[in-house]
Order: C-alpha cells, then structure tokens, then sequence
C-alpha cells in the first residue's frame, strides 16, 4: 500500500508541475550536477609532501559513493508548498531540502539523496558538528502551530520507509531540526506524532514508564547527552526533548523536567545505548 501511495504522490507532483514552472531552475540544477559530477571524476591530485613524486597514478579499485545516515525532519513555517518551492529555488535563500512534502501527501524529491542539501544549519548531534554531510533533509509543509495532516503524513512514512531500507538508516538516526539545534529551532513542532513514527522503526521511543526506575543520583543532561542533545544551551535541550517526547509539557518550566519525564528520558537513554 505504501508502495502505491509513493506512486499515486510522485505521479501528483509531476502533474502539479506542468506547464514547467521550474523550467529554468531545473536548468540550473542539472548544470550544477553536471558540474559537481566532473569533479567527482577527475583523477585526484597527489599531495607534495616530500621532494620525490610517485611515478604513476594508482586508483583504488575499491569505492562506491557515500550515503545518508541520519534523516532530519522539519516543519517549513511558511504557508504552502508553492512557498516553500519558491524558497528552495531562489538562490539568494541558501536553503534547501531533499524532500517536501505537502498537506495533501504530494511528495516533491528536490535534490539527489546523496547530494548534499542545506538544511541543517549551525547544529549538533553527539560528536557531529556537519550534520548535512551524513543526513536526509524532509521539510513537511507546516506553519509550525497547525497539526500534521493525515496523508502528509502517511507519505512521510513511505519515504521513511524507502531512505530506512536503501541506505540501512537506523532507527535512532530519525531525528528533528529542534533535536539538533535546539537554541535556534523548534521543528517539527510539538504537534508532530513521534511516536507513530517509532512505532513503525523511525526514531527512538519509551516502553511502559510503569516499568522504568529512575535510578539514584540520576543526572537528566548526562542523559540528555548520551542521547545525542547539545548541551551547550542546556534549558534549550531540555527543551526540545520534552518537545519531541513529551510535548504535554512543552509549555512548563523551561529547566526543569517532572517525575514523568524523567522516566521517560531514562527510557529513552535505554534504548539509545
């Protein structure tokens, strides 16, 4: 079924597209590939680091291209999908994303998913400072205090599904914009459905919180770092942990965390380790 849906939106965005409206920056996007596949193709230059050269060239036979580990998921606080095309396609904007998907399920592929995107910014996840070289970025089309809707996302899970199984992502590597830069962003908003997501393999989750202990001496920003959260704004982290996982109380003391989410973090921890 999800198969099918994945058909049913790329044959929808194809036919939203004609006349071309994008016709002149397709042309710049394929003279830009152009571009970048030559110098994926030259013969790499030998480095002097001493005064004899080596006679001959020797290229490994042993190489394929590198793939995208992480998928982060945003929200594109702007008003429609048209906007966010627009956005993505002025050059001035400097941002851009691999995926958008619209509120009716439309799925627009933007960029190659092992070309790089802008879409992360200045962010952090454990020890990666470079997010956008390893990751997927996926724009939902939301103004960021609106609810997602049903088939945008049942579409985000049929690509999900598609990046998870052909480039082997794992499941703790679905994340969002907030988890990685928390002092500047709050996407996907507290209104996105982490949990559906988890429940079908796409980012870590909590077991029955009845079940979990918080132990002795518990230290909640150790946990929050063993996560993957940085610590350099440790209230913005708190944050959007509690934003992502429980976003009832989103809205409470900034610093602090409840009995509750306190468990929940411990059983989050325990699945990240």
């Amino acid at each position: 079924m999800w198969k099918k849906l994945l058909i049913v939106t790329t044959v929808t965005a194809i036919g939203a597209c004609s006349p071309q409206p994008y016709k002149a920056t397709n042309k710049v996007y394929r003279t830009e590939a152009k571009r970048w596949s030559g110098v994926v193709k030259a013969q790499p230059d030998n480095i002097a680091v001493s005064a004899v050269a080596p006679p001959v060239w020797a290229g490994t036979v042993n190489f394929n291209l590198r793939k995208p580990n992480y998928v982060i998921i945003h929200h594109t606080a702007q008003n429609s999908c048209e906007q966010t095309l627009r956005t993505f396609t002025l050059e001035r904007t400097q941002v851009s994303a691999h995926y958008v998907i619209c509120r009716d399920g439309t799925v627009h592929h933007m960029l190659n998913d092992y070309l790089r995107a802008w879409h992360g910014g200045l962010s952090k996840w454990g020890s990666i400072t470079d997010i956008n070289s390893i990751s997927i970025g996926i724009e939902l089309d939301n103004n960021g205090f609106e609810p997602f809707d049903s088939l945008q996302v049942r579409s985000l899970l049929v690509v999900l599904d598609t990046l998870k199984h052909r480039y082997n992502i794992p499941a703790a590597n679905f994340i969002g914009h907030g988890d990685i830069a928390p002092r500047r962003k709050n996407d996907p908003s507290a209104q996105f459905p982490w949990n559906r997501l988890a429940d079908k393999g796409f980012g870590l989750w909590y077991g029955d919180t009845a079940r979990i202990a918080v132990p002795e001496n518990f230290s909640h920003l150790q946990a929050l770092r063993l996560i993957g959260y940085d610590l350099q704004d440790t209230t913005a982290a708190i944050q959007a942990f509690k934003r992502h996982f429980v976003p009832g109380d989103s809205l409470t003391a900034p610093a602090s965390l409840t009995d509750g989410a306190k468990k929940i973090l411990v059983g989050v921890m325990q699945q990240a380790l």
